[in-house]
């Protein structure tokens, strides 16, 4: 990968490590067209209350907002991990390009793991993915977050 896609997926990574910082599973995201960047999130389903605030989902509301629009053609995103059936889902809808994401999600990821929705080609639109930038400073964040709750426990 070029280093434009490492850089996209730092600014994704800050995000997961300010997830982290709250208390929240560290996922990060940034969404980018023509090299600006359009939204970004972090995960953030405790503070909020609300199963639907992951990263992906923040960082595409936030880039349709820059845009004033719903579409996002030609825009990217870059995840740290993985994305779910339903940030995949809303990856799809919002007609994202290209698809950057660092560490495998083997129990719940739904671009190529246990599913593949954003290039399922029954859907209107199929999405690029580029899987492992960043893995193993995505994997890390992960694997010190869930040590950190095992010790707690």
């Amino acid at each position: 990968m070029m280093e434009i896609e490492h850089n996209w997926m730092d600014q994704a990574l800050i995000e997961a490590t300010r997830a982290a910082g709250e208390g929240e599973v560290p996922v990060g995201a940034v969404v980018v067209k023509d090299g600006r960047l359009l939204g970004r999130g972090h995960n953030r389903t405790r503070a909020l209350s609300d199963p639907t605030a992951h990263a992906e989902i923040l960082a595409i509301s936030a880039a349709c907002q820059a845009v004033d629009g719903g579409h996002l053609a030609g825009a990217d995103i870059y995840v740290t991990l993985e994305p779910c059936a339903m940030c995949a889902g809303a990856i799809v809808l919002a007609r994202l390009s290209r698809l950057y994401f660092g560490a495998r999600d083997p129990k719940a990821g739904a671009c190529g793991s246990v599913f593949d929705i954003v290039r399922e080609p029954r859907l209107n639109h199929a999405v690029e993915v580029y899987a492992g930038i960043g893995a193993d400073r995505a994997q890390e964040l992960l694997d010190e977050f869930f040590a950190g709750l095992r010790d707690q426990a």
